[in-house]
């Protein structure tokens, strides 16, 4: 049976996820960022997290070089930084607040949560590539609400939850 990826997307998209921002260093030093909707838990004990890639990204091979990550899981405040680092990954740094963390990878300033991760595998996933990171450092805000994804476009929390 073949799925048509219209409708499997059409499909996927009735699952809200949260948006983040994966960043990293390139081998230049130069921040690189990229937005993602792909990004899970794995394990608790040891802490691990997933995030994947498509295989056309511009940004692939700094990700692939690096050997570390950090996810940032944007605010519902934050969607013009979902949609500069959806175009453009590595110049949209200059206008966005960040520090670099202990490992050597950006962290947005505001973010909901921040995951400062070291690569611990890597696999294949058709046309992406499934990044798993084991957590060295984090933080995280009580108050805020994270931007979310749903059927193709950006939503927010209700209030009343």
């Amino acid at each position: 049976m073949s799925i048509d990826p219209r409708a499997f997307r059409d499909a996927m998209g009735c699952f809200a996820t949260a948006v983040t921002v994966v960043t990293t260093t390139s081998a230049e030093g130069r921040p690189v960022g990229v937005t993602v909707n792909s990004f899970n838990s794995v394990s608790l004990e040891p802490p691990l997290v997933l995030f994947s890639l498509g295989r056309d990204s511009t940004n692939l091979q700094a990700f692939l070089d690096a050997g570390r990550f950090a996810v940032n899981v944007l605010r519902q405040d934050q969607q013009r930084l979902s949609q500069g680092f959806a175009n453009d990954g590595m110049s949209f740094f200059c206008s966005v607040d960040h520090e670099i963390s202990r490992l050597g990878n950006p962290l947005l300033a505001d973010a909901v949560a921040s995951f400062d991760c070291r690569l611990d595998a890597r696999h294949d996933g058709g046309d992406h590539l499934i990044f798993i990171g084991r957590v060295h450092g984090l933080r995280h805000s009580d108050g805020a609400a994270p931007l979310l994804y749903y059927r193709g476009r950006y939503a927010s929390l209700d209030a009343r939850i």
